[in-house]
């Protein structure tokens, strides 16, 4: 099986056209994503033919399930796509499990993609809090949780897959996630679990990141996590806008005036080709 190796700010993804093939995807993604006896990747991604977009995406995380939403991950998709000639123009559309969204082709390396508009209601992310009536609150800020000890302040939103952000006064470098982490993922409050993001406002331009994939761990970057910091930091006046918010693995600009959808920039850039014995 004939595959690509792509990456945006270091997050990284195995691509697969898959529409003539019939395999169990979520097998392949934990053996072909594993770093030590697989390829290795953030996440498996599949081309498949569409009926309302020029192309379908579907994704796979490291642990087999699969994503609603992958901003770098559609990026990369973007990319191949333009340049692989499966699409012809600088701008097309891509149907997601999250929904339709455009993509444009920005220079050699740069793609930028529509992530969608943010969803703010509780059972929409969804997220379950303890008192009812807590569930009409809307966006939902600041909400203090505990986890092994530690107290926590997150806002949560869905990009069309759950995030609770957590802004820190301390550096985001210090901060334990590889322990926190899991347990904010796996928090009965998210019954689909949820990625996490911790955060430092640098200036109202620029953002310091780093997340907690779920079902991939910690990567060196996420899109939907970076529009998810964005769009909490527009709400609780925290940014301009457009923001930059730099994660491990390079640095992404998201675009959202409050309203409307977010729009995700950045790099993407293809690795290698190769070929899948397993």
């Amino acid at each position: 099986m004939n595959f690509t190796k792509l990456q945006g700010a270091g997050n990284d993804f195995i691509l697969v056209d898959a529409r003539e093939l019939d395999r169990d995807w979520s097998a392949l993604a934990r053996d072909i994503c594993d770093r030590h006896f697989g390829v290795g990747a953030d996440g498996l991604l599949l081309i498949l033919p569409s009926k309302v977009a020029e192309l379908r995406l579907r994704m796979f995380n490291p642990d087999g399930s699969e994503a609603e939403a992958c901003g770098n991950g559609l990026r990369c998709f973007a990319k191949y796509a333009r340049e692989s000639g499966l699409v012809d123009a600088a701008e097309f559309m891509v149907e997601t499990t999250a929904g339709t969204r455009a993509v444009r082709i920005q220079g050699e390396k740069g793609v930028q993609v529509a992530m969608g508009t943010p969803i703010f209601e509780p059972p929409a992310i969804p997220m379950v809090v303890e008192h009812r009536e807590e569930l009409t609150v809307t966006p939902v800020l600041d909400y203090p949780i505990e986890v092994d000890n530690t107290e926590l302040s997150i806002s949560c939103i869905s990009m069309g897959n759950p995030h609770a952000v957590c802004f820190l006064n301390e550096p985001v470098a210090d901060f334990p996630l590889t322990e926190v982490g899991p347990r904010v993922e796996h928090h009965h409050m998210f019954p689909n679990r949820v990625n996490f993001e911790v955060a430092n406002v640098i200036s109202r331009n620029e953002i310091r990141a780093r997340v907690w994939e779920r079902g991939a761990g910690e990567t060196l970057a996420c899109g939907s996590g970076a529009c998810a910091i964005a769009v909490v930091a527009k709400l609780k006046g925290l940014s301009n806008n457009p923001v930059d918010v730099m994660v491990p693995g390079g640095t992404l600009t998201i675009d959202w005036n409050g309203a409307g959808e977010v729009l995700l920039s950045g790099p993407a850039e293809l690795v290698f080709h190769g070929i899948w014995q397993g």
